[in-house]
């Protein structure tokens, strides 16, 4: 154990290490706090939907050539996120058919024009398997962050957690029955709307983080573990916030420690973290 501390030591004198982990505890604040609200909707399929999206735009950016792909992904995911909500409201095309539409069409497309890239730019196929492998289920991008890229997701995160205590109490109502919100005035499709955009743009950031496939656990997780032991919105919440960054430094510290894949890692101990909770309360039934 002491051996194992100082080379966790050794790790963090390096700038990459620890802007590692201040992103990382960032983003997993980030999509706890909304995490909870997107899962009492019933509409946790949302990150999912939207991450297949951002990868769909990564792989148009790679097309390009572009340099800065952020040009291209985050403003079609915070698009989407417009067009998944409107579409879900469509009588003809539920909420759920519109995440998997969505949500397919954007990973098959993406894949294709990563495989028809190397015709034109020379990329192997093999470069080509590595590039999707390393984006949907994470890669070691995240201990190759820049001090810029850092400044950039503090920047998310203030904006997140503003956004989120300014208007908790329209999110809570809109949360939890969103037509007597609406009878008393509030503008529910509003507030709708600015959670998801505010998903896509977590989603954005977290890609290098955890991988497109992954970001839904890193929302869905540390919410359902939290509503196993509470019941309050408040008090899941907090939990919620807790659980999430716990595993997001476990899972770094196991990553880099035993050079395990970032987001496999984190995702691994929250689902440990879930059935931990899954027990407690079951014992807490029965008590």
């Amino acid at each position: 154990m002491p051996e194992m501390l100082g080379q966790l030591r050794d790790y963090l004198q390096f700038p990459a290490v620890r802007y590692a982990f201040i992103v990382g505890l960032l983003i997993a604040l980030c999509s706890s706090l909304l995490g909870v609200t997107l899962v009492m909707k019933r509409f946790s399929f949302i990150g999912d939907g939207l991450s297949h999206v951002a990868f769909g735009a990564m792989a148009v950016a790679s097309v390009l050539g572009l340099t800065n792909n952020m040009l291209i992904i985050m403003p079609v995911t915070i698009i989407s996120a417009v067009l998944l909500l409107r579409t879900g409201q469509n009588a003809k095309i539920k909420g759920d058919a519109a995440v998997a539409m969505i949500s397919v069409g954007a990973l098959a497309l993406g894949y294709l024009l990563m495989n028809l890239a190397p015709k034109n730019g020379g990329r192997t196929t093999s470069n080509i398997s590595a590039d999707v492998c390393s984006t949907l289920f994470g890669s070691t991008s995240i201990l190759t962050l820049s001090l810029t890229d850092v400044w950039l997701c503090v920047g998310m995160s203030v904006v997140v957690i503003a956004v989120f205590l300014i208007f908790y109490h329209k999110i809570f109502a809109v949360t939890f029955d969103e037509n007597f919100a609406k009878a008393t005035g509030v503008r529910s499709d509003l507030y709708n709307l600015l959670i998801a955009v505010v998903i896509a743009v977590i989603i954005v950031f977290a890609m290098n983080f955890v991988g497109s496939l992954l970001i839904s656990a890193l929302i869905i997780f540390p919410a359902l573990s939290a509503m196993r032991l509470f019941k309050s919105f408040k008090s899941v919440i907090i939990c919620s916030v807790v659980i999430s960054l716990f595993c997001a430094t476990a899972g770094l510290i196991i990553s880099i420690l035993a050079g395990t894949p970032v987001g496999s890692t984190i995702v691994a101990a929250d689902i440990a973290v879930f059935f931990i909770f899954c027990i407690a309360s079951a014992f807490r039934r029965r008590g």
